[in-house]
């Protein structure tokens, strides 16, 4: 594990796989995650030959998670801003980023703000164009957590307690999830203790209540001018079994990159890069390639 120097007083840890003159790859996971989502993928790219950065993000996993305004700090710019300044320290630029969940969001407000760090995207749902079905009867069942994230009840219940952590995190993972992935107590343990330290969970959940959740962007969202699209080719994997954002919701993609593929993967559901590394990693080496 390697540390950043610091972006608005927040570094980054990281792990750096491959070959440092290899063909750069920008791994960014999601909520409830951490940067060792992200292993297998990262594992497969390193073994032919990539630059592969992994990057816990601000107020996850081994990174810095301070106390401090959401807006300001936790929202998608400010993840941006962390992001791009590991890249510029590392001197990669022109990467291929990879991402799921927020790390999706994370890479695709980068490409917006720093273009010239971003070669392409493969990123997997949240994505725009949802617009007020987000309020639907199913999806609000769903999105429930994100309201409950922005209560100081969240802070009581579940902040510096590594069992409640460990029982809150397992029921995303395990609803979710494909039918034929099963969390393991393993990687359970792994993100309790990490969720469940004193201050963590309530820094994980800083991007909500950043405004950078899915309902509030989906009703906040307008359509930019088509010449304000993101740029840089863009595949999104939009897997078959992720309860929070079904494949009819990417009808709109176009309206916001000027350059989008959907690729769907069968049988997986939320966690593809955990579910189906092979998948992620693949597509990842024939965009590079």
């Amino acid at each position: 594990m390697l540390l950043s120097q610091p972006i608005d007083d927040f570094r980054l840890a990281y792990d750096r796989h491959g070959d440092p003159a290899g063909s750069p790859v920008l791994l960014l996971h999601g909520w409830p995650g951490d940067r060792t989502d992200h292993a297998a993928v990262a594992e497969r790219l390193a073994g032919t030959g990539f630059d592969v950065v992994v990057p816990d993000l601000r107020g996850f996993g081994q990174s810095d998670k301070h106390d401090r305004d959401p807006a300001e700090c936790y929202g998608a710019p400010a993840q941006a801003r962390s992001v791009a300044g590991l890249l510029d320290e590392l001197g990669v630029s022109a990467a291929v980023v990879g991402g799921y969940d927020i790390g999706g969001r994370v890479g695709s407000q980068l490409a917006v703000d720093r273009p010239d760090l971003v070669r392409a995207l493969v990123v997997t749902p949240p994505a725009p164009g949802v617009g007020r079905r987000v309020l639907d009867e199913h999806p609000i069942r769903e999105f429930w957590y994100q309201s409950f994230h922005q209560l100081e009840l969240a802070r009581d219940l579940i902040d510096g307690d590594v069992s409640r952590a460990r029982a809150y995190l397992k029921h995303f993972w395990s609803r979710w999830s494909g039918p034929d992935y099963t969390v393991d107590d393993e990687r359970l343990d792994h993100l309790a203790a990490a969720y469940g330290a004193p201050g963590a969970f309530v820094a994980s959940i800083g991007w909500y209540r950043a405004g950078s959740g899915m309902v509030a962007r989906a009703l906040a969202e307008t359509e930019p001018d088509p010449a304000d699209r993101i740029a840089v080719p863009t595949t999104f994997l939009w897997p078959e079994h992720d309860p929070l954002f079904p494949r009819a919701w990417s009808d709109r993609l176009d309206a916001f990159f000027a350059d989008v593929t959907v690729v769907p993967v069968d049988g997986v559901g939320h966690f593809v890069p955990v579910e189906a590394p092979g998948v992620f990693a693949d597509t990842i080496a024939t965009v590079a390639a």
